[in-house]
């Protein structure tokens, strides 16, 4: 969805993406309860839910920063043009998406268990299939 509101793919494109993230993560969390059952039962089939004391509200609140400070830093640290004009300092991508992704965890795991990916999030909830993974998606 980023991407389309970034113009960088066509609606088209992007409906396929998110068809096939959501797929693919439902086909993944089925693979994890299929071959590594007790930890997927010891963890909750990886469903997100919300911590006691928090409301859904700040949950949404808390899943929407952590989504936009990924996205953002996604494609800050991609942009073409910003690695034309500092062409002189060396830019590895993935070390600032990896510390985005690593402050986001740290601040959302007490709160929801950290879903910044809603595909992630929603495959987890369509094959956990409990009440209150369902509530909290």
């Amino acid at each position: 969805f980023g991407l389309f509101l970034a113009r960088k793919v066509s609606l088209i494109r992007a409906l396929l993406y998110i068809i096939a993230q959501c797929l693919g993560a439902i086909c993944g969390v089925g693979l994890v309860k299929g071959f590594r059952s007790s930890y997927y039962v010891r963890y909750g089939g990886g469903a997100d839910e919300l911590s006691a004391g928090y409301s859904k509200g700040t949950g949404l609140a808390a899943e929407i920063i952590g989504t936009f400070v990924l996205v953002y830093t996604v494609f800050s640290a991609t942009d073409p043009k910003r690695n034309a004009r500092d062409s002189h300092i060396p830019v590895l991508a993935p070390l600032p998406i990896g510390f985005a992704v690593f402050m986001v965890h740290l601040a959302t795991i007490p709160i929801t268990g950290t879903g910044i990916n809603p595909a992630r999030s929603l495959g987890a909830a369509v094959i956990y299939n409990k009440d209150r993974a369902w509530n909290d998606q």
